[in-house]
């Protein structure tokens, strides 16, 4: 089962990164930055949700992410 986790590829938190990987791992998180960056400029309560999000989401460890890629 896929579980949403922070990434360790992180700029701030690994959230939106951790998000990235949960969707479509194939996909640079990049883009989805971005876009939140854009959602968050029109409507600034998205700043309490990435903060809570960073309290609530555990951080990714790696040997799932080493698994993942042999699997």
């Amino acid at each position: 089962m896929k579980r949403l986790t922070r990434s360790n590829e992180k700029l701030v938190a690994g959230v939106i990164s951790g998000i990235s990987n949960y969707i479509n791992p194939e996909w640079d998180p990049t883009f989805l930055r971005l876009a939140f960056a854009v959602v968050t400029f029109f409507n600034p309560a998205f700043i309490l949700i990435y903060l809570g999000m960073v309290l609530i989401v555990p951080v990714e460890k790696l040997e799932l992410r080493n698994n993942e890629a042999t699997a």
